[in-house]
């Protein structure tokens, strides 16, 4: 690299005589593995298609030299080993990368460095910034997924790499013990992270100092830098993915922003019915709506990533049957009918924007309440009291990066409909099929007792049987409703907030309802707001706080959801 330090990589090489691209993979863990498996074919297959393989261990990582700290240097050093792999012998001088979550990360900070060899990315199931979609949703820490992974994967096998024997085995047993320490607070103490330790994760002690989107966060963000991108890419994510949204924010923000006429115009998503593990469960998981399915329409993953390197590496002709370039495109896998779809744009052009408003009682006394289409006049407001020492439980969701640890996927949210502080509204049973495709927004009108909180929405289908899935769902801490960067103390007085619902694409059957779940809290996928408005994770001070949504005339509590005529 540029500063001395030394990363080593596998070099995976065909027998061939000619010049050949390279696909490079960066990293973190492990360049043995290759994330071969439920993802990726193994790197001698990609090598055994004319390529030139190189999977290198990021700084701090595996075998490479230097000290990790998650994002910090993948920019450089994305530029530099892109350069580097470009002048390997037997290369022709054109980079493409894959890879997949972090590994998604290396090439987007690779990509907005803009290293000159760079020719095509193809990220999988990452994000756009590494504050709000990653680190924080909403203002609000994303427990479930951060701080099992940083101990039980990144610090682990950074102790791993410069032979702190000590600190893995601290890691390696509490990594074991994951409830233990997601119960743990104040957050800025962590014993297993050991913050008196400036040898063992101080960039996750970093994440909580820096509980805003401020500068720290900005230096990383791709959301920031579309136009510094100036290469296609293909991107695969998943609906029950912890980074669909970013996911989805980078195809539209290339399509617009991107650095090139090339680059804007060869933008290509695909969405599938997967969540972060992998690309399919088998069919006998008991995970509805998840689905064991590895194609495209007829073309597995790993065969169009082939197609898009070929195209773009060694300037093959696009198929006739599938054309992988030439104009953005969303291919999208709608749960419920079971089928494949494609766009040129996201949000879909043709999205009819429906809005249906909340009316009824939606507490567990009465589990009246619904979803309508007129907004309604004089009614009373529905209370609830919400217990950070007491949250609700997540079942399913958008988390990362095991199912024990990260609440993925869809379930039934019968339990947790069974809980005071969750109120319900639920649709008319459907007369016919309804396309639901694209972001799910909810401007919810509310009073809290507390200077700061959390408020959720989820959207759900109840199927014929009584089931009730979770389609997708959202946060937002209150104090962050205006900006991410300058959160203010809770109004206390009636406020509308907004909560983004992440995408989602199901086909609701006739006989179904629509439902929405209206709660404060949704642990451990999230951290659950203490209601104290103090900075984040610096006490463990926690206080209850009386919640109340209004849904009337003058507080017209709405969804708006993207139907898709026909």
């Amino acid at each position: 690299m540029r500063d001395g330090t030394v990363l080593r990589a596998d070099v995976y090489r065909p027998s061939a005589k000619d010049p050949l691209p390279v696909i490079l993979m960066r990293t973190q863990y492990g360049k043995s593995d290759a994330q071969t498996g439920p993802r990726y074919q193994p790197p001698d297959w990609f090598a055994s298609h004319c390529y030139l393989v190189v999977v290198q261990d990021v700084r701090g990582q595996g075998t490479s030299g230097g000290t990790f700290s998650e994002f910090t240097h993948d920019m450089d050093d994305g530029y530099d080993s892109v350069e580097w792999a470009a002048a390997l012998p037997g290369s022709n001088g054109k980079v493409g990368m894959y890879g997949s979550s972090y590994v998604g990360a290396t090439q987007w900070l690779a990509a907005v460095s803009a290293p000159p060899h760079l020719t095509t990315i193809v990220p999988a199931n990452t994000a756009s910034d590494y504050y709000d979609g990653w680190t924080y949703e909403g203002g609000e820490f994303r427990l479930a997924f951060v701080q099992p992974w940083a101990i039980g994967s990144i610090a682990l096998t950074a102790a791993q790499n410069r032979n702190d024997q000590a600190a893995v085995a601290q890691l390696t047993a509490a990594a074991a013990d994951r409830t233990r320490w997601m119960d743990f607070r104040p957050f800025k103490d962590l014993p297993p992270l050991q913050p008196e330790n400036p040898a063992v994760a101080p960039w996750y002690f970093d994440w909580i100092r820096h509980w805003r989107r401020d500068d720290f966060w900005r230096q990383f963000s791709i959301r920031d830098r579309y136009p510094s991108v100036k290469v296609p890419v293909l991107d695969v994510e998943g609906w029950y993915d912890a980074f669909l949204a970013g996911g989805i924010e980078n195809f539209a923000g290339m399509a617009a922003h991107g650095g090139t006429a090339e680059a804007r115009d060869n933008q290509r998503l695909v969405i599938g019915p997967w969540d972060h593990v992998n690309w399919g469960r088998p069919t006998s998981a008991p995970a509805p709506l998840l689905r064991d399915i590895g194609a495209v329409g007829d073309s597995p993953i790993n065969d169009l990533m082939l197609a898009w390197f070929d195209h773009f590496l060694k300037g093959e002709d696009n198929s006739p049957d599938n054309p992988v370039a030439g104009k953005p495109r969303v291919d999208y896998f709608v749960m419920g009918a079971n089928v494949w779809k494609h766009a040129p744009s996201w949000p879909l052009p043709q999205t009819d924007w429906t809005t249906f408003y909340l009316s009824g009682a939606g507490g567990i006394a009465d589990r009246k309440g619904q979803l309508v289409s007129t907004a309604p006049g004089i009614e009373p407001s529905d209370t609830y009291t919400y217990d950070p020492a007491f949250p609700a439980p997540s079942v399913g969701g958008h988390s990362c990066c095991g199912a024990q640890s990260g609440p993925q996927g869809p379930y039934d949210q019968t339990p947790v409909e069974a809980r005071s502080d969750v109120l319900v509204y639920s649709s008319a049973p459907l007369d016919h099929d309804t396309e639901v495709t694209g972001p799910v927004s909810v401007r919810l009108w509310a009073q809290s007792t507390a200077s700061d909180t959390d408020f959720t929405a989820k959207l759900t289908v109840v199927k014929r049987d009584g089931a009730v899935i979770n389609l997708n769902s959202g946060i937002l801490r209150t104090s962050f409703r205006d900006s991410l960067s300058d959160p203010k103390p809770t109004p206390g007085q009636p406020s509308q907030y907004e909560i983004h619902v992440w995408p989602t694409s199901y086909e609701f059957q006739a006989g179904e309802s629509i439902r929405l779940e209206i709660s404060s809290s949704d642990y451990p996928q999230f951290a659950p707001n203490p209601n104290t408005g103090a900075p984040f994770g610096q006490d463990s001070a926690i206080q209850t706080a009386t919640q109340t949504i209004l849904h009337d005339a003058a507080h017209p509590s709405a969804v708006t959801l993207p139907i898709i005529p026909g």
